[in-house]
């Protein structure tokens, strides 16, 4: 096949264009900025139906790994930004898609879209606005390629690993955390979690397969303090990790919440109901993941090996 890959220089997208070679694909890179890897420099935030369909022409397949992640803190109201990063590129790709005749597509999302989809209770949609942008990018993607155009939906939780320089987005904050003299203090709950070279592997097969379903990727899940402890070994700094109590995490999320408004601003993970998932163990069956169950020790290792700036 010949795929094309958008946010080809981010940790996932690296290892999705390596593992579709390995495969003996042809790869076109794609990216915002142009760096080594990296065939064609674009912003997909701003890329319109006719630009893209330039690049997608004499394709088979494509791959979303771009977008906007629960971290960023806009001045509110915040879901215009998670639309313009994560729905409105996907809905301009995959009609540019559908209208070159490609077979094939995989976006990469979120695991907060499996919870929307199998607890409708929780309201997650309604209460924030960085999930309902990621339930919104699977609907409105597919809406654009039509029946003719399967999108397979990978939705991701905590992703381990690196790619030349490039890390998940929240390790550095957590590694400085972990190598510190500070307390290690994790909540109950816990998170699914898998590995950047496990993302890859699900997201070829799902192009091979023309696979149209929602996949939820996950190789092991863990409690926060069985992730926490992994991480201070990783650093050579392990110590006890303790108890944080849940009245604790609902103060500080409440705080939070107030920072934020004093400010003007406003989370995509409201902070004001974020205790309800952050307590909860956010687990996904590895069996029914399209990823193999194993442990994230190594990549949690590779992740960790040096300090992060």
């Amino acid at each position: 096949m010949r795929v094309l890959v958008i946010g080809a220089s981010g940790l996932v997208g690296q290892h999705v264009v390596e593992r579709l070679r390995q495969r003996e694909h042809d790869v076109t890179a794609v990216a915002r900025t142009a760096r080594e890897g990296v065939d064609h420099a674009l912003d997909a935030t701003t890329a319109s139906v006719t630009g893209l369909r330039a690049l997608l022409e004499g394709h088979d397949g494509v791959v979303f790994a771009a977008g906007v992640d629960d971290r960023e803190v806009p001045r509110k109201p915040c879901y215009p930004v998670f639309h313009r990063g994560n729905v409105a590129p996907v809905a301009r790709l995959l009609t540019a898609a559908r209208e070159e005749g490609l077979t094939r597509a995989v976006v990469l999302g979120s695991y907060y879209t499996h919870f929307h989809r199998e607890h409708p209770e929780w309201r997650l949609a309604d209460l924030h606005p960085y999930i309902r942008s990621r339930v919104e990018q699977a609907r409105a993607g597919r809406e654009a390629a039509g029946p003719r155009l399967p999108v397979a939906v990978l939705e991701l939780p905590f992703v381990f690993g690196r790619a030349g320089d490039r890390l998940p987005n929240w390790a550095a904050p957590l590694d400085r955390w972990a190598r510190s003299r500070s307390p290690l203090l994790a909540p109950e709950g816990g998170s699914a979690a898998t590995t950047a070279r496990s993302v890859a592997e699900v997201a070829v097969r799902a192009l091979e397969e023309a696979s149209g379903e929602d996949i939820p990727v996950c190789d092991e899940n863990l409690t926060w303090r069985e992730l926490l402890d992994r991480v201070a070994a990783a650093t050579g700094n392990r110590r006890p990790v303790r108890a944080l109590p849940a009245a604790v995490v609902r103060a500080g999320l409440r705080l939070t919440g107030l920072a934020q408004a004093l400010t003007g601003r406003q989370s995509g993970v409201d902070p004001a109901h974020l205790s309800r998932l952050l307590l909860r163990e956010l687990f996904v069956e590895p069996s029914a993941s399209g990823s193999a169950s194993r442990s994230v020790d190594a990549a949690i290792a590779e992740t960790f090996r040096v300090p992060l700036r």
